[in-house]
């Protein structure tokens, strides 16, 4: 008998330690001290990832759906490359990021879910959330897309605690923020003229002109980094249609669009870690050229025009179109900032593979 406190204090000794974590939506949760088997609830969570792991960013991924090489095959192909057993992850879906499925999550035994917020909640979520409760697995929410602003920093930290590297997510903290204030702090001091600008998303994907941001994610990253945005109170939803004819009325100063095309895509604007410069800058000439309609904006003829990665609103990297924006709107204020400089110190100092693409281009006078 005297045998057995022993035996329960070797037990609990072996036993995996755990801890307390406060996840983004301000629900507590229990997580292993150090997850081995960890599920995605998107694979872009691998920008964020990418930021504050150390080495392959999916060494400890057991799962995830397989949205990352549906919506950005670039990075897909250069992480799969340098890394080739993330090709073996187990699919937990498909490329709707939102549509899950809970039995193969739970078959795959993890120590940890991990979920990004959405700006339209998938009706499904509150059902995987439930079931995944009841069979004891741990799941937090982070997010870097819905209210980047407010969001990201405490996302950042919760990552961080829950993989066991708060040192690396601190850093990158530092940082962002330092990037970010530099932003604030000069606009509020300068308190220049907001330009007017047209937000299009997926430029040359859509017949229909023009899908944009009202409020949230993109919209609030070109408030911040001091547009006026011409969609702003359009309409009740994030995103949104504004017709060409509003377009016109509008009279934006600038024309700002996103797109990630690649080379199998060449009708469409390309940007991304596998395309040079000047394919870029051909491409979304081409793609303001398409618009036909458009086309015929001052901002445009006049070459008052910036296009950005799509994915950027996706995780903290958002940093560097805010930083651009910036400096496009807002040229004399930023003379200095060299967003270039910007990424350079991220592959430096955080990414485990360096990146030597194209995320942002602008375009030339059309000439009438």
């Amino acid at each position: 008998m005297k045998k057995w406190p022993i035996l329960l204090l070797l037990l609990a000794c072996n036993a995996p330690q755990a801890k307390m974590l406060t996840d983004i939506l301000q629900r507590k949760v229990t997580v292993p001290d150090n997850p081995q088997r960890i599920v995605l609830g998107e694979g872009r969570l691998l920008y964020t990832l990418a930021l504050v792991e150390q080495g392959n960013p999916l060494r400890r991924v057991a799962g995830w759906p397989g949205d990352l090489p549906h919506y950005d095959r670039q990075t897909w192909a250069r992480y799969s490359a340098a890394f080739p057993a993330i090709k073996k992850i187990p699919l937990i879906g498909g490329a709707n990021p939102g549509q899950l499925s809970v039995e193969k999550i739970i078959a795959l035994r993890p120590d940890l879910v991990i979920l990004p917020l959405y700006a339209k909640k998938p009706a499904a979520q509150d059902s995987t959330l439930m079931q995944l409760d009841a069979a004891a697995i741990p799941v937090i929410y982070v997010d870097t897309r819905v209210d980047p602003l407010k969001n990201t920093v405490p996302s950042l930290k919760i990552l961080g605690e829950a993989l066991g590297d708060q040192q690396k997510a601190q850093r990158f903290i530092a940082f962002y923020q330092r990037h970010m204030a530099l932003i604030h702090d000069r606009l509020r001091q300068a308190a220049p003229v907001r330009p007017r600008v047209m937000l299009q998303l997926h430029i040359g994907r859509r017949e229909v002109c023009c899908t944009t941001v009202g409020h949230g994610n993109l919209a609030d990253l070109l408030a911040y980094a001091g547009g006026d945005n011409i969609a702003a109170g359009q309409f009740s939803s994030v995103f949104g249609q504004l017709s060409a004819e509003a377009v016109l009325a509008a009279r934006p100063d600038f024309f700002l669009a996103t797109g990630l095309g690649d080379a199998q895509q060449p009708h469409r604007l390309q940007l991304g870690p596998q395309v040079a410069p000047a394919t870029a800058k051909q491409s979304f000439s081409q793609a303001l050229a398409s618009e036909r309609v458009i086309a015929q904006l001052a901002a445009i003829r006049q070459g008052r025009t910036l296009a950005v990665w799509h994915n950027f609103y996706l995780s903290p990297w958002h940093l560097l179109a805010v930083e651009v924006i910036a400096k496009t709107l807002h040229p004399q204020l930023f003379h200095d900032l060299e967003p270039a400089d910007t990424l350079r110190e991220m592959n430096e100092e955080f990414l485990p593979l360096p990146e030597t693409g194209t995320y942002w281009t602008s375009g030339e006078k059309s000439g009438r």
